[in-house]
């Protein structure tokens, strides 16, 4: 049985460390922002074990025109449980949350090889590719959030 709900930052760190941050202290599992009360983090649960998480930060990127902006960070699954469907469930749940807050924009910088999956579910590419320091090469994406 699998539930999303909200947990803190520091929860966070039990997949960050494994999956983004692999070989790295702790103290690199930390997020300027992470602690800041519009800040949101979400935990994915199978059988009341964390497998998957995503961060909502209210961040306004200047590149956008829209007004009300959510920058998505840290979204990792557990290795174990990649590939089936946890990512694209998280990545749902921020959509949701956003639409019912009204945010009209949801961007992130995604690594090199997780834009195909992120394109699968309507986000788009802008710019040229970036390097981010001892993690990758990484591509501005985003999603224009309709608000019925």
């Amino acid at each position: 049985m699998q539930s999303i709900k909200e947990i803190s930052a520091h929860e966070t760190y039990i997949v960050r460390q494994p999956v983004l941050r692999k070989g790295k202290p702790l103290t690199t599992c930390f997020f300027e922002g992470d602690n800041l009360q519009s800040t949101h983090h979400f935990g994915l649960f199978e059988s009341q074990n964390l497998t998957g998480i995503i961060s909502l930060f209210l961040k306004h990127n200047p590149i956008f025109a829209e007004n009300l902006q959510a920058q998505i960070r840290g979204m990792a699954i557990l290795e174990s449980h990649q590939k089936k469907g946890f990512g694209e469930r998280l990545i749902k749940h921020c959509e949701e949350y956003c639409l019912a807050n009204q945010f009209d924009l949801i961007w992130f910088n995604a690594r090199e090889s997780a834009v195909g999956f992120y394109k699968k579910m309507g986000y788009e590419t802008t710019g040229s590719s970036f390097e981010i320091p001892e993690v990758g090469t990484h591509y501005l994406m985003y999603k224009k959030l309709k608000n019925e």
